[in-house]
């Protein structure tokens, strides 16, 4: 489908292969490629709710999948530290 986006020449008709395939790699799990292809729908609609529903969606699960991996982040160097420590301390 992404081939087909030069053929079109009529925006709603790119509009809607934009937006369904943002919806498509949201799905999917590619929240990036996801934002990216619906602000491509934007700039052809900036009003079009669905789209920015979308948006905000793609965002939000961005946002949340960062806060996760920054909580996994700190509990991994929290062990690791929380390890030498007691290791340190044993060797008192």
């Amino acid at each position: 489908m992404p081939g087909s986006l030069p053929n079109t020449s009529d925006p709603l008709q790119q509009r809607e292969k934009l937006y369904l395939l943002a919806v498509g790699y949201y799905r999917s799990g590619d929240y990036s490629r996801s934002r990216d292809l619906v602000e491509r729908c934007l700039m052809i609609a900036p009003d079009w709710r669905q789209a920015v529903t979308l948006k905000k969606a793609i965002e939000d699960r961005i946002t949340k999948d960062g806060v996760i991996g920054l909580g996994i982040a700190a509990t991994a160097v929290g062990l690791i530290a929380g390890g030498i420590a007691a290791a340190v301390s044993r060797k008192k």
